[in-house]
This record gives C-alpha cells, sequence and structure tokens, in this order.
C-alpha cells in the first residue's frame, strides 16, 4: 500500500502543534492531521464528532491547554490523543475518524483507505 508524506519526525512535539494535510473524505476536500502524544504518532479526519467542522484553533493547535487532550475549537469537545474517543462535551461516546499513518526513517506519512484519500488537484 502507498503511502503519502504528510512531514518530518522533528516536526511534532509530544503535546505540541499538529501537523494539518490535505485529503478528500467521502466526496469532501478537507484535512487530516498527526500530532505526537505519549511518544506515537496519532492521525485523524480534521472533524468533530459532534459537528462536522474543523478542530484546531489556529492550523495546527489541536491540544487544549494541559497538553493531554485533543479539543474542538468550537464546542469543547474533548478526546483522547491516543483513541480519538470523545471523553466530555457534546460528542460523548463518539470518536474522531482515524487516519492510518507511520512513522520511520523520520518521516510521517498517512495511509489512503476507501473513505478517505488524497486530495484532489
Amino acid at each position: 500500500m502507498t503511502t503519502i508524506f504528510v512531514c518530518e519526525s522533528s516536526d511534532l512535539l509530544e503535546g505540541g502543534k499538529g501537523v494539518r494535510f490535505p485529503v478528500t473524505a467521502g466526496d469532501q476536500d478537507t484535512t487530516g492531521f498527526v500530532v505526537r502524544y505519549g511518544g506515537e504518532v496519532y492521525g485523524y479526519l480534521n472533524r468533530c464528532a459532534h459537528v462536522p467542522i474543523e478542530l484546531d484553533w489556529n492550523p495546527g493547535e489541536f491540544f487544549e491547554g494541559s497538553g493531554l487532550y485533543l479539543m474542538c475549537s468550537t464546542h469543547g469537545a474533548i478526546y483522547q490523543p491516543d483513541t480519538g474517543h470523545c471523553s466530555g462535551g457534546p460528542c460523548r461516546g463518539g470518536r474522531l475518524r482515524v487516519i492510518k499513518v507511520i512513522e520511520e526513517s523520520g518521516k510521517i506519512s498517512w495511509f489512503p483507505d476507501e473513505f478517505v484519500r488524497p486530495a484532489r488537484a
């Protein structure tokens, strides 16, 4: 399976700013993102489980102040960074859509699937 480069590993700091990348999800052009948490890299579709809007406050700002949770900037939904499960706010019980990612040789890449594909030109 072909992977698509997102960023250098050094671009992601633990609990810090994430990196956005363009995708097509279903029939919509949108973004995905990667963050580092617990020493691992996680990827998600940048779409809140409560209302399908982007999560980040400013581009790449996904973590709330403690760096322990991902937070939707609009309604305050709180997500576990390592699972995408909503643990508080209006999306309780929901989850972010996972985008499979890999980190190897100092690079982070993602795997397209049947729903999330490379962005249309």
